[in-house]
């Protein structure tokens, strides 16, 4: 099932389901059908499968006549990110694929091993934006903006000291993320203020559940500037799967129920070209994910913002 989170110009943003080129908006199809359904997406992750069901239910059983009633056009819709202010810090895990630890080496003065345990910086909710909106590129601040197209997943039940066996059982769905990076930003070697920056968090364009993606760990996964291919590979070449993932961060931190891990990326990365290249004003990123689609940002410059 493909979930997002839309709004049809200044409206509030609501829950919908995507069903070929339609929106179908969940409150509305609810109230059409005699039920209930939440208008958004936290509260509906929280139902689990059973709310999954309920809605794939409604839609099978709706006549023609209901769900044009309550369904729009996709191209109609602005999409926000799937969870646009989530609960908590996005998990980022970095150096998570052999080729990008080398390359990462090379460039970021970062240590040529392989990490033994996952490598976890966080990015704040206030950095997250949708498919189609801009990515501010503050020159005064970063001279160096980076992207890296990674695997999002979605925490769908609350969990502490996960086992590896049971890990997926705590995964709802999937997106894709674009870990925007100000690599002249880090400082003493912390992270958050190079990936913490408002709107380097694009999630999108839509959530989907993990009955239609059953292998997560076989995913192609690219990106693209300006139309260029810069990143290609497969989810299979992660260093620490999705099961090693929840259950280490698990052993930390509760999980809860909406919480993302960002899973890391490959290598490509801008950082990592000989010559080095980077983000400016004016160029549109894609980044995509198999079986979910692509996400779409333009940089801009935010002095222009500011005018």
């Amino acid at each position: 099932m493909k979930l997002v989170t839309y709004k049809i110009n200044h409206t509030a943003a609501r829950l919908g389901f995507v069903e070929e080129n339609m929106i179908i908006d969940a409150e509305k199809l609810g109230q059409i059908k005699d039920s209930q359904l939440p208008d958004n997406m936290l509260d509906f992750i929280d139902l689990g499968i059973d709310g999954i069901n309920h809605a794939i239910n409604l839609i099978n059983t709706a006549t023609a006549e209901q769900l044009e009633e309550c369904s729009i056009p996709l191209a109609n819709a602005t999409l926000l990110a799937p969870i646009p202010r989530p609960c908590k810090n996005i998990f980022g895990i970095g150096l998570n694929y052999t080729e990008h630890v080398a390359e990462s080496a090379r460039t970021l003065d970062t240590s040529k091993d392989l990490p033994q345990q996952p490598v976890i910086f966080s990015k704040p909710p206030s950095a997250v934006i949708g498919t189609e909106a801009d990515i501010i590129h503050n020159q005064k601040i970063t001279q160096q903006l980076d992207y890296e197209v990674e695997l999002a997943v979605i925490i769908g039940k609350r969990g502490k000291n996960v086992p590896k066996e049971n890990a997926m059982d705590y995964v709802y769905g999937y997106t894709v993320i674009n870990d925007i990076s100000a690599r002249d930003c880090r400082r003493a070697g912390q992270w958050i203020v190079s990936k913490g920056q408002d709107t380097f968090a694009p999630m999108g364009p839509v959530l989907v559940t993990t009955h239609d993606i059953p292998d997560p760990h076989n995913l192609n996964l690219s990106l693209k500037v300006n139309g260029v291919e810069k990143q290609n590979s497969n989810t299979k070449f992660m260093l620490f799967n999705i099961n090693d993932l929840i259950h280490d961060l698990s052993t930390v931190f509760t999980l809860d129920v909406g919480d993302i891990i960002a899973t890391g990326t490959p290598a490509g990365v801008g950082a990592g070209r000989s010559p080095q290249e980077f983000m400016w004003p004016g160029d549109v990123v894609e980044a995509t994910v198999e079986g979910i689609g692509t996400l779409r940002n333009t940089i801009v410059d935010s002095e222009t913002l500011n005018n």
